[in-house]
């Protein structure tokens, strides 16, 4: 049992990235009294997560950014505090140092110099509350996104943090690993009595286990404060115009017209995949990627589904079974997409990974979206005419002389997709496209993809986003997550 839980109190508090012109935010006036749970709200791109970043001291010093008013915990600097402040961050692999599990877990009880017997004691307890049952000697490289997620949030209980700072810590997960890493904090906050403060955009899982919702604006500060069912129902036609997912007030994207039995692009025949080739998933697939329409992949956590998508878009070797590409989106250049070189690729099949830094070259999040257009040899003029569009399809024209590894975890995610985007491939295929996004850039990437379908353009999507299914899929892949046959519907 900790001593006591933190008190958080920012006054006049504002952060501004280094090569940035406006702050991530500022004028924040907020305190946060011992043990209460906070759920922070705001649309993308609100500061939500530098704010956590800056609670959890690791913001940096005057050449990662520029600090203007105070941010204490317990009256000390966030800096003072490391070691009993537990950040979950938006990206796992950011948190996973080691290549086993149960090392992982230790790693940060280790290095406060506890006990060997009470180290492990926190491990097996930590795996526990997440449901994460699988060998302490398993490979952490060989854990799906998801499962990597739930490792990354065991790591942090281990800690037995006083203040428990989660960003977005259900978004790559199925809906049984929501509820129990849900639980797993609920557990952990009765266990501890921490204070807690939780970013997520969708509100609904966490109403219960928290007391106070606060609703943040990068210029304004705090713009709502007080009992989750007070603000909701005060201000939640507003907060949802504004970005926010609130319960009763979800988008409602229109279909556009699909262009049905128009060319077959890509088929799988009794396909299987691995990562690592030594331990295939066991799945069977045959599907079917056809122009103006989109293929959801769903099932749950370790089911195979990013390794699948990368398979069909050429970038892994099949363990058994094929892939073939059709005369349509081939066009001469043979119909195994893994032997395409690059810049064959580009045009084809464009592949959004399920982690955004994965694929950022560049010092701008201009210059990032000129990679695949350049790499094109495209004129300097089409590539600032479809640099711009995309920068303002995807609200990213404010930040466009940005770092990309500066954005926030939504922003992140719309410069991915824009940067395929950016490249006009006649198949997309999606890791968690819509990870990290507000309502408001929700429905405008949902809009965006519609477009492309509709222009004869074919998607394929791995996702948890039940909305995102039911606005966009035309037909859903569900992965078991046993060995076996996965079955369209």
């Amino acid at each position: 049992m900790p001593a006591h839980p933190a008190r958080v109190c920012a006054r006049d508090w504002g952060w501004r990235h280094a090569g940035r012109k406006g702050f991530a935010l500022s004028g924040l006036n907020l305190t946060i009294e011992p043990g209460q749970r906070v759920l922070l709200l705001g649309r993308s791109g609100a500061g939500k997560s530098t704010l956590l970043h800056a609670l959890a001291g690791v913001l940096g010093g005057a050449d990662e950014g520029e600090q203007h008013g105070r941010l204490l915990i317990d009256d000390e600097p966030p800096a003072a505090h490391r070691g009993r402040t537990g950040l979950l961050l938006q990206d796992p692999d950011a948190q996973i140092v080691l290549s086993r599990v149960g090392d992982d877990v230790a790693f940060g009880p280790e290095n406060l110099g506890l006990p060997r017997d009470e180290i492990w004691r926190r491990v097996a307890d930590s795996l526990r509350r997440v449901g994460l049952d699988i060998p302490l000697d398993h490979p952490t490289s060989a854990l799906s996104g998801g499962q990597k997620q739930r490792l990354a949030l065991a790591g942090i209980l281990a800690l037995h943090p006083h203040l428990l700072l989660l960003d977005e810590p259900t978004a790559n997960l199925d809906p049984a690993g929501v509820l129990e890493v849900r639980d797993a904090v609920a557990a952990a906050l009765e266990a501890t009595g921490a204070t807690l403060v939780v970013v997520e955009h969708r509100v609904q899982v966490w109403l219960d286990l928290v007391d106070r919702v606060v609703v943040l604006d990068p210029d304004a500060g705090v713009v709502a404060d007080g009992p989750p069912e007070q603000v909701i129902a005060a201000q939640g036609a507003e907060l949802a115009a504004a970005g926010v997912w609130v319960p009763g007030h979800h988008p409602s994207p229109v279909r556009g017209a699909r262009n049905v039995g128009a060319d077959t692009l890509l088929t799988t025949d009794r396909l299987d995949v691995s990562r690592s080739r030594a331990n295939p998933l066991g799945h069977q697939v045959d599907l079917t990627v056809e122009a103006g329409r989109a293929l959801a992949i769903t099932g749950p956590n370790g089911a195979g589904k990013s390794t699948l998508a990368l398979t069909v878009a050429g970038l892994l070797r099949p363990v058994r079974g094929a892939v073939r590409a059709a005369d349509a989106l081939a066009q001469g250049i043979g119909t195994d997409p893994l032997r395409w070189r690059s810049r064959e690729l580009l045009t084809r099949i464009g592949t959004v990974f399920q982690e955004p830094e994965h694929q950022f070259l560049t010092p701008t999040v201009r210059e990032e979206l000129a990679v695949g257009p350049r790499a094109l040899k495209l004129s300097e003029r089409d590539i600032a005419a479809r640099t711009e569009e995309l920068l303002d399809r995807l609200r990213l024209s404010g930040l466009a002389g940005a770092n990309p590894f500066t954005l926030s975890g939504g922003e992140k995610r719309r410069l991915s997709v824009a940067t395929v985007l950016a490249s006009r491939p006649r198949v997309l295929v999606l890791d968690e496209p819509t990870f990290g996004q507000d309502g408001r850039t929700w429905t405008e990437l949902v809009a965006l993809l519609e477009s492309l379908l509709s222009d004869g353009h074919a998607v394929v999507a791995v996702t948890h986003d039940e909305p995102f299914v039911d606005a966009l899929a035309d037909t859903v892949l569900q992965l078991p997550a046993y060995a076996g046959s996965g079955a369209a519907r």
